[in-house]
């Protein structure tokens, strides 16, 4: 199962970055998280997520998409620790999305806004739902051509570490030879269009180019938010 895969990440036009990445190729696993919170906590937080669910796979066991869903709440008990313990970072929490290569499958989950897309043969699609409040107020409903820019766009409806419940969303895909898989911020898809993002997708440049064209793209396409693309082949 050879993957080839790269990650990158930018503070965009923000003081600090509060994005955190893990690209583990070994194992096939690929987490994307934006933290949120004051006094950096957000950067806390997405940290916590991410060392969580390294650790959370390293004992191995069989890939599944209940691992993951594991993997995530385990996450979220580690950050809701941690808040308790230190009034600075009361409140909070962070996006979390993942994929697991297995082979010829690919298993996701997710919690608010941060976003998995995999491009076959020359299409991109979005594979995961944002956990927010224009998502769900939009659901069945006709989408209209400024969504992405819409005032409500960022409240979430659910986040890793603000509540001890937490359900995250999990799918499972086909992964065959020549796809792609990317995992982005908020940063990222409030900037550039799924069609543009399959473009840069479908190219064969290594996948550090393609990861850096992404966030080169968000950036000069006025992203005001932190910048982060992991972007996985299948070779």
């Amino acid at each position: 199962m050879p993957l080839a895969a790269h990650g990158v990440t930018h503070p965009g036009r923000r003081p600090s970055n509060e994005d955190s990445l893990l690209v583990d190729p070994t194992r096939g696993l690929f987490v994307v998280a934006d933290g949120m919170g004051g006094h950096n906590a957000g950067e806390v937080a997405s940290d916590i997520a991410v060392k969580t669910m390294a650790e959370f796979f390293r004992d191995g066991g069989a890939p599944s998409p209940s691992r993951l869903d594991q993997a995530i709440k385990s996450a979220n008990d580690q950050i809701l620790a941690k808040a308790a313990g230190q009034s600075d970072y009361a409140g909070m929490g962070t996006t979390v999305v993942a994929a697991l290569v297995d082979n010829d499958r690919a298993f996701f989950a997710n919690v608010g806004d941060s976003r998995a897309y995999m491009w076959h043969g020359g299409v991109v699609t979005r594979i995961t739902r944002d956990d927010s409040w224009l998502s769900a107020a939009m659901e069945g409903a006709e989408v209209a051509a400024n969504v992405e820019h819409h005032p409500m766009r960022h409240v979430l409806t659910k986040v890793v570490g603000l509540r001890p419940e937490l359900q995250p969303s999990v799918a499972e895909f086909d992964f065959q030879r020549g796809d792609v898989l990317l995992l982005c911020t908020d940063g990222v898809h409030g900037s550039l269009t799924d069609a543009a993002l399959g473009e840069v997708l479908g190219s064969e440049e290594p996948v550090e180019d393609i990861a850096k064209r992404v966030v080169g793209l968000a950036m000069a396409h006025g992203a005001t938010d932190n910048v982060t693309a992991i972007v996985v082949r299948r070779e």
